[in-house]
């Protein structure tokens, strides 16, 4: 567990933006890692992909390491932001642009409002 968790704390140190999900950002694989990664690529985001399938230790070692249960996790500058349900609520509150702004992660402003307005 030792090596997962230092693999983990590297790629969220190492990158803005990263995305535990199951698949990868052009090919997910549940329905909630799909709904994440497509509120961050309609965005534009740049951000790291993590595929939790390809490796066990990982996928378990990302749970131990938020200790939070389920997977997509997103992770802003190396802290953890949250799962899906999270993700949602934010991008339709303006939070997920606010905490990008306060970080210094680009965007595409005119996206995140087409997602609220599409959501209204």
């Amino acid at each position: 567990m030792t090596d997962a968790k230092t693999q983990i704390e590297e790629t969220v140190k190492a990158n803005d933006v990263v995305l535990y999900m199951k698949g990868t950002k052009s090919m997910p694989q549940c329905g909630f890692s799909s709904r994440v990664a497509g509120v961050l690529n309609f965005m534009g985001v740049d951000y790291a992909d993590v595929n939790v399938l390809t490796d066990d230790a990982i996928r378990q070692g990302i749970k131990d390491y938020s200790d939070w249960p389920t997977i997509p996790q997103l992770y802003v500058k190396g802290e953890f932001v949250g799962g899906c349900d999270i993700i949602t609520e934010m991008t339709l509150s303006g939070e997920l642009d606010t905490l990008f702004d306060e970080n210094g992660v680009a965007y595409d402003k005119d996206a995140a409002d087409k997602i609220r307005e599409a959501n209204a």
